[in-house]
């Protein structure tokens, strides 16, 4: 839910004056091509069929899923070797952790001494799980995790694609009976369960009966109304300089004497709210690219409903960054600009970066991409989600609605990360009765988008399952680019921890491009570890440059020759921005100086 008062968008009512193009700031770009159906939709009532079904299986394709698993069951099922190992394996950890069990309260025997949980599984690090019988039970759940993974991987010929899929549905299964999971088997429950008198039962069973609430009525989550848009986040000072159906374009207030000649845009995914990049004042990025001598241009998406259910991918690039681009030639003519993109608009801005070096549009400087893939084959457990059923299944979800909700997205991400962001909340918020501290980043996710119906089901095909983009086949105004055409200057960021766009699937890039390619690994997921004020501690990032014409160095080799540097990677990009900027000048006006009355940052788009 949104953590604002969502603004209402009256159907083309003289009251809403968010979602009219404004014409007297520049001349209006082209308006997203909402073409009419020639043709009625195939087998609607499958479709209908479809769509009905993803409201119990949560937008999985039950048929996808049983694909995998007749796959897998098979093929294991005509493998008497491969089963004869498994029930091996399974009589020798029955046999060590029998052992271990016989001597458990044997001074000389220490915890973890069959199968220790694994550095990133949070699940048992407090001390209290070093103590029998607790330490037992952790174990006998790691021992059967980790003989159900060696079960659903290995089988020879298995498709890798349903291999993934069979060991990721196993791992969900297992992660519910985790005995982190349940009070009577949770040593740091029961810890609190016995100072607080119980207490802690009672505070756990009201913010359930408050998060059912607030699921049901549609409301925001607690504590979220400190994190107010345009006041506690996204409030750096700025104003909308032009706007059109699918954007708004923000200039953000120049906070130096003088700036950098060359302005920044920044293109933000429309999966998210444009302000993950600028949250509060301390860990904003816009803020401090401006307080670097920046002068900083952001895109704002509109949400999309479903009278915008054929907005395609192209008029995100069309009507988002080209007229963006148009706009700031205007405002700033005659200057390079450096062109930040994140995530998916990463993507979007690699697209029209190479479609501009095809047609020989050179207003690109720099070209900078945040945890941005332009390949999709290696695209981590989110390709799970992506196969030629799941797809459909997903168009005929869309169909209905004319959009991907949000509560599809967000469903998939948390599955992605089960254990931090569901079943930690189970143990912390409900048996153990403590809130959660709310936090701007948290409220920023809460604050979800939806994808238009036609958009999404080109991204998914187009750049997930065909792989155009990275193949050559992509075509912008019916004709192929290739990547291979960029020869601007390119710093590229990717993060430890991401399970959107692994780090290694977005080093692809550098042999993709024809260019300098500044590659820089910062600790962290695909959101913390992009927002990473210089003033927070606990931040590292490794960086190495790969000249155009210098030999291509694999990820693995990378990941040894780059040096380690403790600290935010932000001032980092900021020294490579200014040294490929001209020296200091007086800021340019705002926008065209006509006072066009649009609002001030950060506009109106953000609130729907």
């Amino acid at each position: 839910m949104s953590v604002v008062q969502l603004v209402p968008r009256a159907d083309q009512t003289a009251e809403e004056p968010s979602v009219n193009p404004v014409a007297s700031v520049a001349p209006p770009a082209e308006q997203p091509a909402t073409q009419p159906a020639s043709a009625p939709e195939p087998y609607p009532l499958d479709r209908a069929f479809h769509a009905m079904l993803a409201q119990f299986t949560g937008g999985i394709s039950p048929v996808a899923l049983s694909l995998a698993w007749l796959d897998w069951s098979s093929h294991l099922a005509a493998a008497p070797q491969r089963q004869t190992e498994i029930v091996k394996n399974a009589v020798r950890d029955t046999g060590r952790f029998v052992e271990a069990a016989l001597h458990a309260t044997s001074p000389d025997r220490k915890p973890w001494s069959v199968i220790q949980p694994q550095r990133r599984d949070r699940r048992f690090r407090e001390p209290q799980w070093e103590t029998a019988p607790f330490n037992l039970m952790a174990q006998a759940f790691l021992l059967g995790e980790s003989w159900w993974h060696d079960a659903a991987t290995g089988v020879r010929g298995v498709a890798p694609a349903n291999e993934a899929v069979v060991e990721f549905a196993t791992r969900q299964m297992l992660d519910i009976f985790a005995p982190s999971n349940f009070a009577a088997t949770n040593p740091e429950v029961l810890e609190k369960a016995f100072q607080s008198g119980g207490e802690n039962f009672v505070f756990g069973l009201q913010n359930w009966c408050n998060d059912l609430m607030r699921m049901l009525s549609g409301a925001k989550p607690a504590g979220d109304g400190q994190f107010v848009v345009g006041k506690t986040v996204a409030a750096s000072p700025g104003k909308v300089v032009y706007r059109n159906e699918l954007i708004e374009l923000i200039q953000y207030h120049p906070t130096t004497a003088q700036v950098r000649p060359e302005p920044i845009l920044i293109v933000p995914a429309w999966i998210m709210k444009y302000y993950i990049l600028d949250l509060s004042p301390h860990n904003s990025l816009v803020r401090y690219l401006t307080g670097q001598g920046f002068t900083v241009f952001a895109i704002s998406w509109r949400n999309p409903d479903a009278k915008d259910r054929d907005v395609a991918f192209d008029d995100y690039r069309k009507s988002g960054v080209m007229a963006a681009l148009d706009t700031i030639g205007r405002i700033v003519p005659g200057r390079a600009i450096h062109a930040l993109g994140y995530c998916l608009g990463g993507t979007l801005l690699s697209i029209a970066a190479a479609a501009m070096a095809r047609d020989g549009d050179k207003r690109l400087g720099t070209i900078s991409l945040l945890a941005a893939q332009t390949d999709f084959t290696e695209a981590g457990e989110l390709t799970l989600f992506i196969n030629e059923s799941q797809v459909a299944f997903l168009e005929d979800m869309m169909w209905k609605r004319g959009y991907l909700d949000t509560t599809q997205m967000a469903g998939a991400f948390a599955l992605l990360r089960s254990n931090d962001l569901i079943w930690s909340r189970l143990s912390h918020d409900y048996l153990m009765g403590e809130a959660s501290s709310p936090s701007d980043l948290m409220a920023w996710n809460a604050d979800a988008t939806r994808l238009p119906y036609r958009m999404h089901s080109e991204y998914l095909r187009k750049l997930f399952l065909d792989n155009d983009l990275a193949e050559g086949h992509y075509r912008v105004d019916d004709r192929n680019i290739s990547l291979s055409d960029i020869h601007a200057p390119m710093f590229v960021v990717g993060t430890l921890s991401d399970h959107v766009a692994p780090w290694r699937s977005v080093y692809k890039l550098h042999y993709q491009v024809d260019a300098d390619v500044t590659f820089l690994l910062t600790s962290g997921g695909h959101n913390a570890g992009v927002v990473a004020a210089p003033e927070e501690p606990g931040h590292s990032y490794q960086l190495m440059t790969k000249a155009a014409d210098a030999p291509y160095v694999g990820p693995d080799e990378w990941l040894k020759l780059a040096p380690h540097v403790e600290g935010s990677w932000w001032p980092e990009w900021s020294k490579w921005l200014a040294a490929r900027s001209g020296e200091p000048c007086d800021p340019p006006q705002i926008g065209l100086g006509d006072g066009s009355g649009l609002p001030d940052a950060p506009g109106d788009y953000v609130h729907t």
